[in-house]
């Protein structure tokens, strides 16, 4: 899944360099989430730094963009040219009893 930023945004430019894939750049009014980049941080964190680092809590999930742990993964790994090394953990979405 990658993540989306709402028009409640105020701009205050903190979520920008939070974001190890440079995923974030400033629209035509607010900062947006290229949802080809984002991977919610999945390889370089446990959790979304934008998110972290939001004063007004506006970036949610985009469901336009749902994509698995897995997923997000492989994305990171083809960003980043890391070879592949095992995936992480699964997440709710596709752990299977």
């Amino acid at each position: 899944m990658a993540l989306m930023i709402t028009d409640e945004c105020i701009n205050c430019d903190v979520c920008e360099p939070e974001c190890p894939n440079e995923a974030i750049s400033l629209g035509p009014e607010i900062y947006q989430i290229d949802p080809g980049r984002c991977t919610e941080c999945v390889g370089h964190f446990d959790e979304p730094q934008c998110v972290q680092v939001c004063p007004v809590a506006c970036i949610p999930v985009n469901p336009a963009h749902v994509e698995s742990r897995e997923s997000l993964w492989r994305k990171y790994q083809r960003l980043t040219g890391k070879p592949e090394t095992g995936v992480p953990a699964p997440d709710s979405e596709t752990a299977r009893p």
